[in-house]
Order: structure tokens, then C-alpha cells, then sequence
């Protein structure tokens, strides 16, 4: 059976009855930036060259430590997820990569593998390593910590796992690891606190050491869950101390669901920055705690605040200023497609308002102590709706102006429903 895909002239023709309303309000919205002076077309370049990355676990159906519930037509294995991950490029044309999970996505043949991504236009990102599950013949359990365990043996197995994802990594064009670790204590008195940072360090060396030279490692932390009471790497500070003692190619990756409640992490962004530590962000949105929520659903400012730091960095030409950027999101009731598209599209969004900040009057107010001046301002990019820009900038390079509604209107999940017929387990969303 030949599979389900949505062709350009299905986006050509749904985008041709929507350019004319694009077309004025885009021309409106130029006005009103030229009043700013702020040259629009110079604004939509920018919107064009944004990219983040697209978990190949998020296109599945996400869940909670009480219940997943099934989507139809969801992935069943890494070929199905490229299909989903193409989509969302097409669509929007801001996902041209995908980052990988092991041994979720694993395969016999890595090069066919990118070559399959290829054919969707689409590269690899970051490669992660999974070493809070244990795995089907594992022979090691990871209940009591991978590479932090007091066992030596169970910390070999794991450096020996994120080895693997190197090396797969390399084969898939790749450049950076991902490693997060579930490790800490429920109970005071379960585990020697320094001790467990001792031997972290202690194993991410061995890994480091393998880096190729052009690589990076980032150090994801987290504060709470599993680990109730204490987690080893579990705020900036633990993995700033452990990107320092390892050295240049480690770098510090901030999820925005991995802080206290109220934590300023614009700040945390800044401080990293000026360190040269940032590796980049897993973009998603929080009420509670590590919520997994689409990106820009609860907290829209919160993921404005934070670009203006990047872009404030990126203009400034920050020494070692690069970072990666992923969505991390687990989807329990939408469908991950679409809600993939969507925070894409939110996360640009906040990218583009943070390009229309006013730099120079900024920094005006602030030797002043312009106060309210420096608040308007801000506040002024943040109200602005750049949604002309956005779908311009999907038009010129060939997606949709509206995304979401064309993905409804092809009954590409309905098709996808037929093809893949349900299995028992699968390696796509997070529980």
C-alpha cells in the first residue's frame, strides 16, 4: 500500500486562497514596523532562517504515571516517526532536524537511516541516551542510578550505552549527546550526596574523553522526578560544576519545565551566556512542574523573556554563542502533530517579537533607570503580533500559511490510522 503524503500542490492550492488576506496584512503590519523603523522584509529573514528541532519521542502519544491513552495512527517505530517529524517540516518549515532517543530509535543500518531522513528533509540533531529505564535483556538495573551508582559495574554499563549513542550519533551526521539521568534519593539517607556527584563526574569524563572532536555533550538537569528528595543533577548550579570540571565541550542544556516554581530562568539563560556554558534549550510550558505542556500554552512572556536574553546575545555577538534548540513536550490529549506545529510556530513567535526589541533605546533606559521606559519597550515587541510575518515566511519557503488547518483538511492522521494498525507498546511519546 503506497503511504499517505500531503503534496505540494495540496499546500499550494489550500495557500492560495489565504495570500491575499497574508498579503494585506502583512503590508499593514510593515507600516506599523516602519513607523518603528523596523524594515519588515529584514524581520521575515530572520523568521525564515529560524530553526528548532523535533524530539522523535513527541510524535508519539505522551502519558502520566497513572495512564497513557492511545492516539490513533501513531508510530510504531522510528520510520513512522521520520514520517510524522516530515510533516511538521513541511508544514511549518521551521523543523528541518530531529533528535533521536537510544535504544528507542535503534536500527541495523544508520546510513539508510539518514538517508530516510533525507527524503523528508530532514537532518539529525542531538542524539539522547536513555538511561532512567532499563532496557529489555539489560543486565544491570538502573533502579538505584545508572551513572551515579554506587556499583561500578552498573556505571560501566551506562558510560558503555552513551558510547553507543556516540557512535550511532556519528553515523547519523550528528554533532552533540544529550544525556539526562534520573539519579538522586526518595529517603534522606539513601545516598551520600557528594559521593553521587563525585561519581557522576567521574563517569561523564570517560564519556567526554570519547567525544569526537567537533562534538559537544550537554548536561541536562532536573529538579525533581523520579528523585523526590534529592537529584544529582537537579538545578543550573549542579551542572554548570560538572560542565566546569569537564571542560569546554560540556555545556549546560535548560529544559523550561526543570526549575522551581517562580524560578527567573531568563536569568539562568544570562548567567550561562556570560560563561559561555549555554548549550541550548528542550522548549516546552509549565503550570505546576514539569508539566511537558506545548510550548507557549501557559506562559507565552516567560518564552518571550528567555529570547530576549538570546537575542539580545546572538546581536551582541556573544563569544561561544550557539545554541541548540528542541522542542520537549509529551502530548496526553492532542494530537502530537499538531501540537508540534503548534508550539513551533509559538516558539518563533517569541523569537520574532524579541528580534523587534528596540536594543539601543534599551539600553538607553537602563543607564538612566528608566524603569518604565525599559518595561514599555520590552512590552511593546511582546504585544506585537507577528503572525503576518510568521506565515509569510512559511509561504516563501513552500509550507502553509496556516499550518494546523491544512494538516486537519489532507486527513493525513485518518490515512496514517488505516496504515499502521495498533500495537501493544510503542517507543513514541513520554510516560
Amino acid at each position: 500500500m503506497m503511504s499517505f503524503a500531503i503534496s505540494a500542490d495540496v499546500i499550494g492550492t489550500a495557500n492560495a486562497r489565504l495570500e491575499e488576506a497574508l498579503a494585506e496584512d502583512y503590508d499593514a503590519l510593515g507600516r506599523q514596523l516602519a513607523r518603528r523603523g523596523i524594515p519588515i522584509e529584514e524581520v521575515t529573514e530572520r523568521a525564515m532562517g529560524f530553526a528548532v528541532a523535533v524530539p522523535t519521542w513527541g510524535v508519539g502519544t505522551g502519558g502520566t504515571r497513572f495512564a497513557r491513552f492511545p492516539g490513533p495512527g501513531e508510530p510504531r517505530h522510528i520510520h513512522d516517526k521520520l514520517e510524522d517529524c516530515g510533516v511538521i517540516n513541511q508544514l511549518t518549515r521551521a523543523t528541518p532536524t530531529v533528535s533521536p532517543h537510544f535504544p528507542w530509535d535503534k536500527v541495523s543500518d544508520y546510513n539508510a537511516l539518514r538517508q530516510e531522513a533525507a527524503s523528508h528533509e530532514l537532518g539529525f540533531d542531538a542524539v539522547n541516551s536513555n538511561t532512567f529505564q532499563d532496557q529489555k535483556a539489560q543486565p544491570l538495573s538502573y533502579k538505584f542510578g545508572s551513572l551515579t551508582h554506587v556499583d561500578a559495574g552498573t556505571r560501566r554499563q551506562a558510560v558503555e550505552h552513551n558510547l553507543e549513542c556516540i557512535e550511532i550519533g556519528r553515523q547519523l551526521g550528528s554533532t552533540a549527546l544529550t544525556v539526562w539521568i534520573a539519579d538522586g534519593s526518595n529517603f534522606p539517607g539513601q545516598l551520600n550526596l557528594n559521593a553521587a556527584f563525585d561519581r557522576y563526574v567521574e563517569s561523564l569524563r570517560l564519556i567526554y574523553d570519547a567525544l569526537p572532536r567537533d562534538w559537544l555533550v550537554f548536561l541536562e538537569h532536573k529538579l525533581y522526578e523520579p528523585a523526590f528528595y534529592s537529584t544529582v543533577i537537579s538545578d543550573w548550579g549542579s551542572s554548570f560544576m560538572a560542565a566546569l570540571e569537564l571542560g569546554p565541550k560540556a555545556r549546560c542544556l535548560v529544559d523550561l519545565g526543570h526549575h522551581a516554581p517562580n524560578t527567573n530562568i531568563e536569568q539562568i539563560v544570562a548567567r550561562l551566556i556570560r560563561a559561555g556554558k549555554l548549550a541550548g534549550f528542550h522548549f516546552n510550558d509549565s503550570k505546576y512542574g514539569d508539566d511537558d505542556l506545548d510550548s507557549g500554552s501557559i506562559d507565552p512572556f516567560r518564552l518571550f523573556l528567555v529570547f530576549n536574553e538570546l537575542v539580545d546575545a546572538e546581536l551582541r555577538k556573544a563569544e561561544g554563542f550557539a545554541p541548540a534548540y528542541m522542542i520537549d513536550q509529551s502530548h496526553n490529549v492532542t494530537d502530537p502533530i499538531e501540537s508540534l506545529m503548534a508550539s513551533a510556530v509559538e516558539i518563533q513567535r517569541a523569537f520574532v517579537q524579541a528580534s523587534l526589541v528596540d536594543r539601543a533605546a534599551l539600553d538607553a533606559a537602563q543607564e538612566i533607570s528608566d524603569v518604565m521606559g525599559g518595561h514599555r519597550l520590552i512590552k511593546q515587541a511582546f504585544i506585537t503580533d507577528v503572525s503576518p510575518i510568521l506565515a509569510e515566511a512559511r509561504r516563501r519557503k513552500g509550507g502553509a500559511i496556516d499550518p494546523l488547518s491544512l494538516y486537519r483538511e489532507s486527513g493525513y492522521r485518518a490515512a496514517k490510522t488505516r496504515e499502521r494498525p495498533p500495537v501493544e507498546s510503542t517507543s513514541a511519546g513520554i510516560v
